[in-house]
């Protein structure tokens, strides 16, 4: 069976190994890409469209898991259908159970020619059960909205794994946003929204915008959910600050504010959260 597959393993020899032996029990697999971090995997994995991602978890600068969220979230409509992800991980048992119920499949380091031959045999057989769709754009859709389903339980499992391990940092109350030789003391209720950028995120409110040398994933922990809904990857919203949500017919979801112009995109991912009552 002709398929595509990308690796993206940021420690080169296992890159190289891994790719040997599927080359051992899957002749025919084609490899287009080979990638050492998970920015490059998603924009590869975006470029290429190919039919299997085997995702390394830990990366430089994009997790494997980050990377998958990301192709959720920007994998194209007309596309192929969604990429078969296996995740390539040393991670404990607890986890692996996680990817268990939300990736296609998983294998453990260091890789077994055993088990990846099982990996191949399933991934074998779900693409040709695809082959077997009437259509292309069905199975692409419905291949999307499992893999959304999926992605959220693997998010969640995630923060639960958080928790169990740390204590609950205590929830904000103000930001301490410094600017120069001055700090200035945002109060939580005044912020609007906060969005990744690179090292920092901006937070910003109806006056100004601060940036706070920090990761969004710090401050989600202590933000109440209640209150401050994540709705992409890297951005987090007041829900007193929506003003309104509108889906166009692409299905792309916007968010706009009561005291800014601004306009939020809406992931895949969070999309289920506005729904009309």
């Amino acid at each position: 069976m002709k398929a595509t597959a990308l690796i993206a393993e940021d420690e080169a020899l296992l890159a190289v190994a891994l790719q040997t032996e599927l080359f051992g029990l899957w002749p025919d697999l084609e490899m287009v890409a080979i990638v050492g971090d998970g920015r490059s995997a998603a924009d590869e994995a975006l470029r290429l469209q190919p039919d299997i991602v085997f995702l390394d978890i830990r990366m430089p600068g994009m997790t494997g898991l980050e990377c998958a969220q990301t192709l959720t979230e920007e994998w194209p409509d007309a596309g192929k259908p969604f990429p078969l992800v296996v995740f390539v991980t040393a991670y404990d048992q607890y986890a692996v159970q996680a990817f268990e119920r939300a990736a296609f499949d998983y294998v453990l380091k260091p890789v077994q020619t055993a088990r990846l031959e099982q990996t191949c045999d399933r991934l074998k057989e779900r693409l040709q059960e695809r082959l077997l769709e009437r259509s292309q754009e069905s199975d692409a859709s419905t291949s999307l909205d499992v893999i959304v389903t999926q992605m959220r339980a693997l998010l969640a499992a995630g923060a639960s794994r958080e928790d169990s391990v740390s204590p609950r940092n205590a929830p904000l109350r103000i930001i301490q946003a410094s600017t120069g030789n001055t700090i200035t003391m945002v109060p939580i209720d005044d912020v609007l929204y906060f969005e990744a950028a690179d090292k920092y995120v901006r937070v910003v409110t109806a006056e100004r915008d601060y940036l706070i040398r920090s990761s969004l994933k710090e401050l989600l922990v202590r933000l109440d959910p209640e209150r401050f809904w994540q709705i992409h990857r890297g951005s987090v919203v007041h829900c007193d600050a929506i003003a309104s949500a509108h889906r166009d017919e692409s299905g792309k979801l916007t968010l706009t504010l009561r005291t800014r112009p601004d306009n939020l995109i809406v992931s895949r991912l969070y999309a289920e959260r506005f729904r009309g009552m």
